[in-house]
């Protein structure tokens, strides 16, 4: 990453410390993987939140980010990076909901390379903006429909889908490279993560923890 300025380090409410406490929250909850842990702090979480509230970036908690969309709770993006990692290295990862740019930051501390993809393009602006403040160079960012994926880019290593759906889409196991592991929240109105996991057998799921997201959309905006 580029090197920290003033406002990606923070001052009060956003500093380093007030990071550090998150971290100690996440590792209470019961994150163990050390190099997400490493990732979720190295990441400024406040350049990603209207600056009106940028005092609760380090919350526990999702935050409004306008569209009917939200930044997802620290606690989540790293359960999902750390279920995705299963304590191996990354190598191509596609996100589908790139929202403000967040989790794709966090993803790209992990991984070699990270594919996003955002159905609104004000977010998608937004995200690419916030991206390029942090020098962040190893995420491709794309205005699609996530619910295809990205077969240009397949196979994916890694898969993650911040938004709920009722189904697998079909799309996104034909790019799950074997080996590959797929963490998407599912169902409605109750809504679990879930894990895929695709095996020389097929495809194994594994329902992990209730969630609440967003639904899954079809179409840009």
């Amino acid at each position: 990453m580029a090197e920290i300025s003033t406002r990606h380090a923070g001052i009060g409410m956003t500093s380093q410390r007030t990071r550090d406490r998150l971290i100690e929250r996440l590792r209470a909850q019961g994150i163990r993987d050390e190099v997400v842990l490493a990732a979720m702090n190295a990441v400024p979480r406040h350049i990603f939140v209207d600056e009106a509230m940028a005092s609760r970036a380090y919350d526990d908690v999702s935050l409004p980010l306008g569209f009917g969309q939200t930044i997802s709770q620290p606690y989540i993006v790293a359960r999902m990076i750390e279920i995705a990692r299963d304590g191996k290295p990354l190598d191509r990862v596609l996100e589908i909901g790139t929202g403000c740019g967040y989790q794709a930051a966090v993803l790209a501390q992990v991984a070699r390379k990270v594919y996003s993809v955002e159905r609104v393009k004000p977010l998608y602006q937004r995200a690419t903006a916030c991206l390029n403040e942090l020098g962040t160079t190893n995420v491709t960012l794309r205005y699609a429909d996530g619910s295809v994926g990205w077969p240009e880019m397949a196979p994916f290593d890694g898969i993650i889908m911040a938004a709920a759906a009722t189904h697998v889409p079909p799309a996104l196991l034909e790019q799950l490279a074997p080996g590959g592991r797929m963490v998407l929240p599912l169902g409605a109105p109750e809504q679990s993560l879930c894990l895929i996991a695709r095996t020389a057998q097929g495809y194994c799921e594994t329902r992990i923890e209730p969630v609440r997201f967003v639904p899954l959309m079809m179409g840009k905006a």
